[in-house]
Formats: C-alpha cells, sequence, structure tokens
C-alpha cells in the first residue's frame, strides 16, 4: 500500500472559509477518506497561517515511505526553523 501525507478538509466555518488536517492516507482513497493517521492541522484563513505539524509522526511515515504532496512540501518547508551558523 502506498501512503501519501496530504491535506485533509476537516471543517468549513463559513463559504470558502476551510480549515484542513495534514494526514497520512492510502493514495488510492480519495481525500474525504478515513486517514491512517493525523500528523497535523492547517488553518490558512488566520493572519498569518497556522501550521502545526508533529515531526516525529511526519519523519516516522517518511521512514516507511510515505510522499509528500506538493502542497504539503510547501508547509513543512515553511515551518522548519532555520539553522543557526
Amino acid at each position: 500500500m502506498q501512503v501519501r501525507i496530504r491535506l485533509q478538509k476537516a471543517g468549513q466555518t463559513t463559504k470558502g472559509r476551510a480549515n484542513y488536517r495534514i494526514v497520512a492516507i492510502s493514495r488510492e482513497k480519495s481525500r474525504q477518506s478515513r486517514n491512517l493517521e493525523i500528523i497535523g492541522h492547517y488553518d490558512a484563513q488566520k493572519d498569518p497561517a497556522v501550521v502545526s505539524i508533529d515531526q516525529e509522526k511526519l519523519n516516522k511515515w517518511l521512514e516507511n515511505g510515505a510522499q509528500m504532496s506538493d502542497t504539503v512540501k510547501s508547509l513543512v518547508k515553511k515551518t522548519q526553523k532555520p539553522a543557526k551558523a
């Protein structure tokens, strides 16, 4: 089974204002299908956007061969703190 780490719509406060979960899910399943594990949350409506990712869970799935969607890759890149030189 191929696993993909991607966004899953979690709730909608008003039209066009959705919140998302970052989940590990089978590649063959639709976006709203049952997920394997919730890895984090993403709320684009806040200013600035709120992204919370459990790095331990993310690393566990990546070590087991999961692939991130392009959107999740960009969110992970934004949340990683730059290393001090």
